[in-house]
């Protein structure tokens, strides 16, 4: 079964037989077995043409696509060499019960989908991790896994661009969405930093939740961007995608801002239309393309490294302040999908579901 998205209206989806055909030469097929579902799958749907998010699974009508999540995944039939029978696996998946890669690059701890549709885009995405040869798996975290794993990756690789490769150092990161996932990685990574504050932009119903993460020097509502206090230089993170809120941030900082980063849209349905602003123009942070010249710089092991120590201090933190919720089945996962469009799922929740 393969749950399909109308590309125009993302409300309008459907549940639908998906062809199995007989697993051709160099091939696998695997079983999802679990995954998670938070706004940043609404961001892929929402720049799926833009972005090319609709790519990796493409679906047979056109007008439709298959939103890719991240989770779990057994092989259960194999016809290339080292992708053997029961190898679980990490990585992009459809929501689909099961799906066909074509394994290369196969090795030890990981392989790559080569197949046609998916040449071209970003090899993050492409590449299926081994979980027995994972130095970063903790089975007692497996749910922190699938909802932060890549967000978390965003969060740090921000860090990273804004603390160590930009001109000047900011003093104060705005984080607006302050509440979403990665947006909280981002303020972890900038806490464990230290000598940096974290100010959270939120909706009034999300001010309690993000105060009590601690992860935040303050906290603020999105009507009091005019009497913000930014200390020093300051950077500007959003991940709302309101281009009204942008022009505010850049108002009051004004002269005081050194950088301001685009990161998604939790507000996919708002006007995008875009205002004109002081400097700085806002830049587009696409983390595939920022992470393959950190490794260029850092060398992949080192870069590595860094992210899987900090990675693993964030699971344990995580677990206090966002429960993990798990939903099984088509209904289940077509509530779960309603819910995290229509801006319904509480910030203490992780959605994680399975067939």
């Amino acid at each position: 079964m393969d749950y399909l998205i109308r590309r125009n209206d993302l409300r309008d989806c459907q549940w639908t037989e998906g062809a199995v055909a007989e697993l051709g030469e160099g091939m696998a097929r695997l079983r999802v077995e679990a995954f998670a579902l938070t706004a940043n799958n609404v961001t892929y749907a929402s720049f799926g043409e833009a972005m090319q998010y609709w790519n990796f699974f493409p679906a047979a009508d056109p007008a439709y696509g298959r939103v890719p999540v991240w989770g779990f995944a057994t092989v259960i039939e194999s016809t290339t060499p080292g992708v053997e029978v029961g190898a679980r696996v990490y990585g992009y998946l459809p929501i689909s019960d099961t799906f066909d890669v074509q394994p290369v690059r196969v090795g030890k701890e990981s392989f790559m989908d080569g197949a046609a549709h998916r040449q071209g885009l970003a090899p993050i995405y492409n590449t299926y991790i081994l979980t027995a040869a994972d130095p970063t798996y903790d089975a007692a975290f497996e749910a922190q896994q699938m909802l932060f794993r890549p967000l978390f990756t965003t969060g740090w690789m921000i860090d990273d661009c804004l603390m160590e490769t930009g001109d000047a150092v900011p003093e104060t990161v705005v984080i607006s969405s302050a509440s979403s996932k990665t947006a909280l990685a981002l303020a972890h990574c900038l806490k464990l930093r230290g000598g940096v504050d974290a100010v959270a932009l939120t909706s009034p119903s999300n001010v309690d939740f993000v105060e009590s993460t601690g992860l935040y020097a303050r906290t603020q509502t999105y009507d009091q961007v005019d009497t913000m206090h930014a200390r020093g230089l300051t950077a500007f993170v959003d991940f709302l995608g309101r281009p009204a809120l942008t022009a505010d941030v850049h108002n009051a900082l004004r002269d005081r801002l050194v950088r301001s980063l685009v990161i998604g849209v939790t507000d996919w349905e708002g006007n995008r239309a875009p205002i004109k602003l002081p400097d700085p123009q806002p830049e587009f942070f696409f983390v595939p393309t920022y992470a393959a010249e950190r490794a260029k710089v850092l060398g992949p092991d080192v870069l590595n490294q860094k992210l899987g120590s900090a990675l693993m201090s964030f699971y344990r933190a995580s677990s206090a302040f966002v429960t993990p919720q798990h939903g099984t089945g088509m209904e289940a996962i077509d509530k779960a999908w309603h819910d995290t469009v229509n801006g319904k799922v509480s910030p203490k929740t992780g959605l994680i579901l399975g067939f």
